[in-house]
């Protein structure tokens, strides 16, 4: 896709001004330059156009709120010294995999008095020796060269910061969602308390039915007490029968004697 046409797709019905942000990787520039990009992104912030067959910047606009632009992966091998001229406020500048071979073309560079960090990673410069340290010399405003400063610290993920925040945020949110711990601990207790209750209505339930069992196995005892009884008191009133029965014949016999 030609330059122009991507960037009429990436605006997505804004105006130009509005504009903070503008991707335009892998695309086609005309003939090695920049295309349909103009003064009237005087808000944009952010710039890429990694890969996209660049070998000059003369055509690049006025752009005073730039803060960093992606040049990554193109044919620039000069002219440089636009930069400074026309996004003087740069902090990020990506150079990699560019034709650039020397130090006097870094050096125009120098103009950009707010460039923290530069990447030259992949062009035939960084096979200099004493490459880092002569650019460290030569840019001393510079903090970070291929993603490490003098002391090969690595540079701090934008990205990841944004990230952490953003989890931070989350963590936050889940917390509020969560409401304060105390509601929860006293729904616990009043859990603990339903269930210790109904343990002790069991328990009530059991001593009872043990106690009802009770009852009924002494009632059977005595039940069967008072049968055993009866059938004693029933063999002594058949003695105590006969023997009455025996003595009016036994007065007989006497009488007959």
């Amino acid at each position: 896709m030609e330059m122009k046409k991507r960037i009429n797709l990436e605006l997505r019905n804004r105006a130009p001004e509005k504009v903070t942000e503008l991707v335009l990787d892998n695309c086609r520039s005309s003939n090695g330059e920049i295309e349909g990009l103009n003064d009237s992104f005087k808000e944009l912030e952010f710039l890429s156009m990694a890969n996209v067959e660049l070998t000059s910047l003369a055509k690049l606009p006025t752009l005073s709120k730039l803060r960093k632009l992606e040049l990554s992966d193109n044919i620039i091998s000069g002219g440089l010294e636009v930069l400074a001229e026309r996004c003087p406020n740069l902090t990020y500048l990506n150079l990699s995999g560019n034709k650039i071979k020397d130090l006097g073309t870094v050096e125009a560079l120098q103009n950009l008095k707010n460039l923290k960090s530069l990447d030259l990673f992949n062009c035939e410069i960084t096979n200099l020796e004493d490459y880092r340290d002569s650019i460290f010399e030569l840019l001393q405003q510079i903090t970070y060269l291929d993603g490490f400063d003098q002391e090969d610290n690595e540079a701090p993920d934008s990205e990841d910061d944004d990230d952490e925040e953003g989890d931070e945020d989350d963590d936050d949110e889940d917390e509020d969602e969560a409401g304060p711990p105390g509601e929860y601990e006293e729904e616990d207790d009043e859990d603990d308390g339903g269930s210790d209750l109904g343990e002790g209505e069991e328990e009530e339930e059991v001593g009872l039915s043990y106690l009802m069992k009770e009852e009924i196995q002494d009632e059977d005892d005595d039940d069967d007490y008072v049968e055993e009884g009866g059938d004693e008191e029933e063999g002594a009133g058949g003695v105590r029968g006969e023997k009455r029965k025996r003595d009016p014949e036994d007065e007989g016999e006497e009488e007959e004697d």
